[in-house]
């Protein structure tokens, strides 16, 4: 079973992937993690997950269509007008 580990380097700090280990069961796993991203005292926590319980959300709907990597940004007034209508006909 593979898991992934999660490390927090000081506390108040946001969690960041630290990488996935294999391992047949909970207790090895954390018992792995340990030893391998705290034993140097590296670490502050750790979460250690199945990977079947990360969800991947990559379905991301941007009504509005903004761009920001425009030099120029996005003509937002444009854009809310749309939406607004969309809405109004979808109300009815």
């Amino acid at each position: 079973m593979i898991w992934e580990v999660f490390r927090q380097e000081r506390k108040g700090q946001a969690f960041a992937h630290a990488g996935s280990l294999q391992a047949p069961d909970q207790a090895f796993a954390e018992e792995y993690a340990r030893e391998f991203y705290g034993r140097r005292a590296e670490s502050q926590a750790l979460w250690v997950v199945p990977r079947d319980a990360v969800l991947e959300i990559d379905d991301f709907v941007d009504e509005l269509e903004r761009n920001y990597h425009r030099v120029d940004g996005y003509s937002l007034k444009e854009k809310l007008k749309e939406a607004r209508e969309r809405a109004a006909a979808r109300a009815g």
